[in-house]
């Protein structure tokens, strides 16, 4: 059993037949989208205090209130690419360090697809490069459960990848059948 080409094959199959297409000619109306008051997103600044840096910040206090908020587009995509690739890239993968608090975020839908591009480049180069030993390997303190071994956190990524696009997906149908926008 090739448990790399397994494991990887769970995430590209999904990217290469169901995901990439449907995030193709995101606009930053659709990105920024909020269908109801209140949700979450991704903003100007208005203080060094919100979380990250650059122009933009994402709106997120931890704990998350009760009932969570309602997130846009351009929220999930900054989760995507920060809570799930980019912290995970840094730790495992050799990247630059990265987090919530200190990441760029994207104002722009056409900035978070090349974000989330490249944050998918290298989780996939670093998944591709681990060996069945390595597969095996407790992932460490940077993870809630560090005993897990990194085949449980490539598994639990892919979910996360799976799980999120594909809400991004449907707010993507919900704006169209919403707005009349054409696609």
């Amino acid at each position: 059993m090739d448990w790399n080409r397994a494991l990887r094959e769970q995430w590209e199959w999904h990217w290469t037949n169901q995901v990439r297409e449907r995030l193709a000619g995101l606009t930053d109306d659709e990105y920024l989208w909020a269908p109801v008051p209140g949700a979450w997103t991704v903003r100007e600044r208005t203080s060094a205090a919100e979380p990250g840096t650059g122009d933009f910040t994402i709106d997120f206090t931890f704990p998350q209130p009760t009932p969570p908020p309602f997130t846009t587009i351009a929220w999930r995509l900054g989760h995507v690419i920060v809570g799930v690739l980019a912290a995970r890239n840094a730790s495992h993968f050799g990247a630059a360090p990265a987090g919530y608090e200190s990441w760029e975020y994207a104002g722009t839908a056409q900035d978070a697809l090349d974000q989330l591009h490249t944050q998918l480049d290298v989780w996939t180069a670093g998944v591709r490069g681990l060996s069945d030993d390595d597969l095996t390997v407790p992932v460490g303190a940077t993870e809630p459960y560090p005993d897990a071994p990194m085949a449980d956190l490539v598994l639990h990524i892919h979910r996360e990848l799976i799980h999120h696009l594909a809400e991004v997906t449907l707010l993507r149908d919900l704006y169209l059948h919403t707005n009349g926008a054409p696609r």
